[in-house]
Formats: structure tokens, sequence, C-alpha cells
């Protein structure tokens, strides 16, 4: 039974597993999101690698700017897989950037902006396997895009699978989604956590609303009470350590 993670560390570990096994199972488009404004993508991203030390050189991370890649670069000097940008929208440009040798790819905090570009490395990618960590693809906040680039950027979202998806929707819920487990909703009563419902797809806000305001499972699942510490004070320490 997947339990919410007492710490963001934790969350990582957990991811870890959840896409190890989606990769397993033959998926090869996977997103991997921890909803919380005050990420560092890079120390993120450093505890979340480790899943993919096997693959060594065989591994290619792209960044969406040039400047990310360059830090990233920087801090991971010593890394044996190759750091790139997403960078340009011509399509062979873009397409020179994947190589026969690479087997699996990582793109790192991608935005709706660049969708189109990365529907290009996509072709060249074909099935080998991508992870996309904390993407924001459905940045409601973008300006100037029209109807075509809502369709082209929806379609390309239809084809990944959230394999690990945690967010705190307020101090005392929780969405958890941690494959293969469904998507589950959690709620806090006098220091315990319990598990209210379990969704086969990523519940709505008026989902949400609805279940939260019934305060029982919508469908048979095991809702006993499980004892963790207040996941959004380990978070909040959490975020203050990486602050300082």
């Amino acid at each position: 039974m997947s339990e919410l993670p007492n710490s963001l560390e934790d969350a990582i570990a957990q991811s870890r597993l959840a896409t190890q096994a989606a990769l397993a199972d033959g998926y090869t488009r996977l997103q991997v999101e921890y909803v919380f404004p005050e990420l560092k993508p890079l120390v993120v991203a450093e505890d979340f690698l480790p899943l993919f030390a096997e693959y060594e050189s065989r591994l290619k991370v792209f960044f969406a700017d040039a400047g990310s890649a360059a830090l990233a670069r920087r801090d991971w000097a010593d890394a044996p897989f190759k750091i790139l940008d997403i960078g340009t929208s011509r399509a062979a440009s873009l397409q020179s950037k994947i190589q026969p040798e690479d087997e699996i790819f990582l793109f790192i905090n991608p935005t709706s902006v660049e969708v189109p570009q990365i529907e290009k490395l996509c072709e060249a990618i074909g099935d080998r396997p991508l992870v996309m960590l904390n993407p924001r693809l459905e940045d409601a906040g973008i300006v100037g895009i029209g109807y075509t680039a809502r369709q082209t950027r929806q379609r390309f979202i239809s084809t990944i699978e959230s394999c690990y998806y945690l967010r705190p929707v307020d101090d005392q819920t929780a969405i958890l989604r941690c494959y293969p487990r469904q998507w589950e909703i959690w709620t806090e009563t006098n220091g315990n956590y319990q598990k209210i419902a379990e969704l086969p797809q990523k519940p709505s806000g008026d989902e949400l609303d609805l279940i939260l305001s019934k305060g029982q499972a919508q469908t048979t699942t095991d809702a006993t009470p499980a004892k963790k510490p207040n996941i959004f004070k380990s978070l909040q320490r959490f975020f203050k350590a990486l602050s300082s």
C-alpha cells in the first residue's frame, strides 16, 4: 500500500520506484511531478538521477534553456551523461541532438512553451523511453498561446503517463499517484492521514470537492488511518534547509 511520504526526500525515492516500475511495464513516455512552488530543479533532479545510474553515457538530459543547461554542466561536471538544452525550434537542429547510442532521456522542468520543440525531439527519440521531471506543460499563465497551440499541447500531454504525482491541496489534503496504484486522495484528522478515495484518473476540482464533502471512500479501499508525521510541516523544514 502506497502512503504519503513524510519528506521531499522520501517522495523522490518513492517516485524513483514508481518510474522504475512503469518503465519495466513498457511505458515509454512518463512524467513525475512534485507540485510545490518552492522546489529548486537542480536539487530535485540530482536526487532523482540515481534511477538512471546504469545507463551512464547512454542517458541524455535536456533542460528548457541554455542557461539552465550550463548551470547543470557546471554543478554536475563529473556526470557521465550529456546535458543539452531544447533550444532552437528548427527541426533539423533539434533532431541532431538525438543520437543512435542514446537509450533513455530525461527532460527537466520543460514548459508549455517548449512543447513543439519537444514533439520534434520525440520524433527522433521514437520508441525509446523518456521521463519528464516536474514538467509545466499545462501552465495556464502562458500568454499568447492560440487555439492551435493549445490543441497541440493537449494532444502531446495525452501521450504521457503520470507515474508519480504529489500535490498538497491544502493543509489537510493531498493527492498522490504512485504507479502502479491509482490516484489517491488523503486527508489528515487529529494528526493521522487517511486515504479516503482511489480514482482511475486524476481528479478534477469538482470531483475533489465532492469526495471531500462526503468524507468517505468512493471505491472499495482500505481506509485504515495511517499514522504519519505532517508531510506539509516536514516539507516546509526541507524547503528552509534548501534555502539556507
